[in-house]
């Protein structure tokens, strides 16, 4: 199954978890892929506490590394979980807030000109191969609705924000990824 980008800027058979934490762009084309990883509590996989913390309802009498994070308000465009499956929290259209204090080639605020994919994982901790078809699929739909999005133009949230993220950290594999894009 070949996936879409339709006219709502939503991904044609994602499951919709619609995030509060975005906001407008500011007429910037989108340019710009990021890949990031993420997992509550860090290691913990299978859960539906990423649902929560971009929705702002994560509990912090649940783990205690909630109790550091539970305040704060992010999201990303996407999340694919280790079977593959993908959930869309923000329109591709608005500026998710994914990226923090980040800068690419010069431009800072990456979130106005950027779609930020979250994998279930940790950055030492190999991703599935279910992760890495859809990955593949999802950019390829989305490098084909947003033309400026060109493979030079895909990170992890560690080449715009090196000093404070690591993500997708060492077990994600580039060359898997990108040499399938072309």
């Amino acid at each position: 199954v070949l996936l879409k980008v339709n006219k709502e800027h939503r991904l044609e058979g994602a499951r919709v978890c619609d995030s509060p934490n975005f906001s407008d762009r500011l007429n910037e084309e989108i340019s710009l892929l990021v890949i990031h990883n993420i997992s509550l509590p860090p290691g913990q996989f299978g859960n539906n506490f990423v649902d929560q913390f971009f929705t702002n309802k994560l509990d912090p009498k649940k783990d205690p590394y909630f109790e550091e994070i539970y305040e704060m308000t992010v999201s990303s465009h996407l999340f694919i979980d280790r079977e593959g499956l993908i959930t869309q929290f923000v329109p591709f259209d608005k500026a998710a807030w994914h990226a923090g204090v980040s800068e690419f080639k010069g431009r800072d605020n990456c979130n106005e000109f950027s779609i930020g994919i979250e994998l279930e994982g940790t950055d030492n901790l190999e991703y599935s191969s279910n992760q890495y078809k859809t990955l593949i699929e999802v950019t390829k739909a989305l490098m084909d609705y947003y033309p400026e999005i060109k493979v030079d133009n895909i990170v992890g949230h560690k080449d715009i924000a090196p000093v404070r993220k690591t993500d997708p950290g060492e077990a994600f594999d580039w060359d898997l990824y990108k040499s399938s894009l072309s």
